[in-house]
């Protein structure tokens, strides 16, 4: 499994949400997913209204921004397994915001793969 860095997490926390949201939503659309879908899967994992999540798909803030000031939904615990050579219940603390990001793009691979959304959208068994 890869290691996180500070380099990699400083990286990550710095690239603008919005640079990145397109390519979310060009995966999901190529997999007949929609944006409403999308973007209920963000708003579940991090507590924000679509406002805000519109501001920043807009460019307004950093990942670091959209991570800091999210309300991490209380089972995002329950996201688990590999992303990007990563996986996602060993990556570190200190480096939360690189987490939560994978953590994200975890729940967007599933969208894109056609899992149904109460599964994506964990609950406590």
């Amino acid at each position: 499994m890869a290691e996180v860095t500070i380099e990699k997490n400083e990286k990550l926390a710095n690239m603008t949400f919005g640079s990145i949201y397109p390519h979310y939503l060009n995966r999901i659309k190529k997999h007949k997913r929609t944006k409403e879908e999308l973007d209920q899967v963000i708003l579940w994992l991090t507590g924000y209204d679509q406002s805000i999540l519109d501001s920043f798909i807009d460019g307004n803030g950093t990942y670091r921004d959209f991570f800091i000031g999210a309300k991490m939904h209380q089972n995002a615990h329950l996201i688990k397994g590999v992303v990007c050579g990563y996986r996602i219940e060993e990556i570190p603390e200190e480096f939360a915001i690189y987490r939560d990001c994978r953590r994200m793009e975890k729940l967007i691979d599933e969208l894109a793969k056609g899992r149904k959304m109460e599964k994506i959208l964990r609950t406590e068994k």
